[in-house]
């Protein structure tokens, strides 16, 4: 599912020639968000197409609390409560559920601060600056070369190492760009909200492909 940053990804060891400064920055940004119990994001999401000129983005909502996320994007609510997973399309008016089983391949919105430390090479590219803020730049390869995925891109707050924006670009010349607009940490989110309520979507058709429904 795009729409929840999955990539495709080989199960392989950490280079040795990983870039021992982008490893402590991000290291630094692991450790930030694996000690919050929960939290909500607001977030803009940019797809760009420079071959053919595209460009559209979409605000986005998204909670996460351990292994479970919600999402809210484009028409669309994934919600997956680390065994489950429903995604609603808002026009079609339907869910689909479906089980889910844990990949350490695939990349997920309760992942993203680990994710490279497995089956990516990193370096460090700038720091920049925007509005009197500093920010580092780290570049993640994908070691498998076969993926459409090229690079992923954190830029992270120098100082506090939050994660400003994740930019994956595609071999296709396509780039998606999640940019952080909010942020709320939070020790009382209900379990109830990573899952789908039924009684809250009027007249929806519900499609349960789970193998054992």
């Amino acid at each position: 599912m795009f729409f929840v940053c999955c990539i495709q990804l080989a199960q392989a060891q950490n280079a040795p020639d990983n870039d021992p400064k982008a490893g402590e920055i991000l290291d630094a940004m692991s450790r930030k968000y694996q000690a919050i119990p929960a939290f909500k994001a607001s977030f803009t999401y940019t797809a760009e197409n420079k071959n053919n000129g595209v460009q559209e983005s979409y605000p986005g909502e998204l909670t996460v609390k351990g292994n479970m996320f919600r999402l809210k994007m484009a028409g669309q609510e994934v919600i997956n409560n680390g065994t489950t997973v429903w995604t609603y399309m808002k026009e079609s008016n339907e869910v689909n559920i479906a089980d889910y089983e844990a990949d350490d391949q695939e990349i997920t919105p309760s992942k993203i601060f680990n994710v490279y430390k497995k089956g990516y090479k990193y370096t460090f590219t700038e720091e920049t600056k925007d509005k009197g803020v500093s920010y580092e730049v780290v570049d993640l390869i994908p070691e498998k070369k076969n993926t459409k995925v090229f690079k992923v891109r954190f830029t992270v707050n120098k100082r506090d190492k939050s994660i400003r924006s994740v930019k994956v670009f595609e071999k296709n010349g396509n780039k998606s760009i999640y940019t952080i607009t909010g942020f709320t940490a939070s020790n009382n989110i209900d379990d109830r909200l990573f899952a789908f309520d039924k009684s809250q979507y009027k007249d929806v058709e519900v499609i349960d492909l789970r193998e054992n429904k």
